[in-house]
């Protein structure tokens, strides 16, 4: 499986993307926790190196369809740090004009389709954008993320054998953090491996390492680089783990502490921040980004609290 050689550079910067997923999700958690800001959260702590690998050097044409966790998902397909953080607040300058809130982020002028929140229910949707991609001869790609839980969808029945037998330009990616909500997948499936699951559709399917950002990033170059050629779709699993619960008020109650203990370890900013400095890339120079980084998400949160708020007659904009 061919994949040109990441340079150095390309790689701070994809540390840098995944940097500042963490740190953006860290500081609404506590802006949450504080009551400064409305509504909750889906984090996705310990899944950067799914979104940043698999996004990475997408054109703003291209497409991803995320979940109900999508803030990595649109931080690394370019959506802006100021609207994602204004859409928080619930202000008119957010990248959905303050009507999304936390589950329904995105900005089509970058190819992040608004998230959907209904399990598996982005998977038909990234076949029907497929289709229409295909029928404008464009060799444009969509990228399609979802969790273990949606596997068992009909969704990801219908979407993926709809885009395999139309050999559509899509990525279907399934983030397998072992968890759909608190319900261990091994007690839902007796398939291992859900990429296993692309036989029945007659597609290739892969099982990576979601924590390895190189890993998820060659994979992605390999399955986005074929269906611009019109070679038709990808089932991608990435075996990753979320570091906090399924969502704010989760305790965590129902997993192992052994087994939360193994996967911290494997912690993909921690372990691809050792990489770059093993790689000659200097300590204080890492700081000196994440310390730019954390300056940018204080500009952006003060950015949104003196943002104005939507007027009550916006409330009838955009309405289908």
């Amino acid at each position: 499986m061919a994949n040109k050689k990441v340079s150095k550079d390309q790689m701070v910067e994809m540390y840098k993307e995944m940097y500042l997923i963490r740190k953006y999700e860290e500081r609404i958690y506590y802006l949450f926790l504080e009551g400064t800001m409305p509504g909750s959260i889906h984090q996705s702590h310990g899944q950067e190196a799914s979104a940043v690998g698999m996004l990475y050097g997408l054109r703003d044409s291209d497409y991803m369809a995320s979940t109900h966790r999508p803030a990595g998902h649109d931080l690394a397909k370019g959506v802006s740090l100021k609207s994602m953080m204004c859409e928080m607040f619930g202000k008119a300058n957010g990248c959905c004009k303050g009507k999304g809130g936390a589950m329904h982020t995105g900005d089509i002028k970058v190819g992040a389709i608004p998230a959907n929140a209904i399990v598996g229910g982005n998977i038909p949707i990234a076949a029907g954008i497929g289709l229409a991609l295909k029928m404008q001869k464009k060799d444009d790609v969509v990228v399609c993320f979802f969790g273990d839980g949606a596997s068992n969808e009909g969704s990801f029945h219908e979407g993926i054998n709809g885009a395999a037998i139309w050999d559509l330009p899509v990525i279907f990616v399934c983030e397998n953090n072992l968890y759909g909500a608190s319900t261990p997948y091994r007690t839902v499936s007796k398939v291992q491996n859900i990429a296993d699951r692309a036989s029945s559709y007659g597609i290739e399917g892969y099982s990576v390492d979601g924590n390895d950002v190189l890993a998820v990033h060659e994979i992605a170059t390999y399955a986005v680089n074929k269906a611009r050629n019109g070679l038709g779709p990808t089932l991608i699993e990435l075996k990753t783990y979320r570091i906090p619960g399924h969502s704010r008020s989760d305790a965590c109650a129902y997993r192992n502490k052994d087994e939360e203990k193994q996967w911290f370890a494997k912690d993909p900013i921690t372990s691809f921040r050792k990489t770059l400095m093993d790689l000659g890339v200097k300590e204080e120079d890492i700081i000196s980004l994440e310390n730019k980084i954390d300056e940018e998400i204080e500009e952006a949160v003060e950015f949104a609290i003196a943002s104005p708020d939507p007027l009550p007659e916006d409330a009838l904009n955009d309405v289908y």
